[in-house]
């Protein structure tokens, strides 16, 4: 999350990307860093997936985070 605060920062845009596990982390870390973030969430968990599950996982979300990285700031 800090990392995405100080790309925004620095006028890059960035998303942040986790599994829906994380959701209320980020949002905490976000308010804690005083920023709204950009969020994607993927199902969770994704240990253990195979290559073919993680690529339908990224196909799942894709357009979101196309979405989040190309919205008016």
């Amino acid at each position: 999350m800090h990392d995405i605060s100080e790309l925004e920062r620095r006028g890059v845009p960035a998303v942040c990307v986790a599994s829906a596990e994380f959701a209320s982390a980020a949002a905490t870390q976000a308010e804690a860093l005083g920023f709204e973030v950009a969020a994607v969430f993927t199902e969770h968990p994704i240990q253990d997936r195979t290559d073919a599950e993680m690529a339908a996982i990224a196909d799942a979300v894709f357009e979101s985070l196309v979405e989040a990285l190309t919205a008016p700031g």
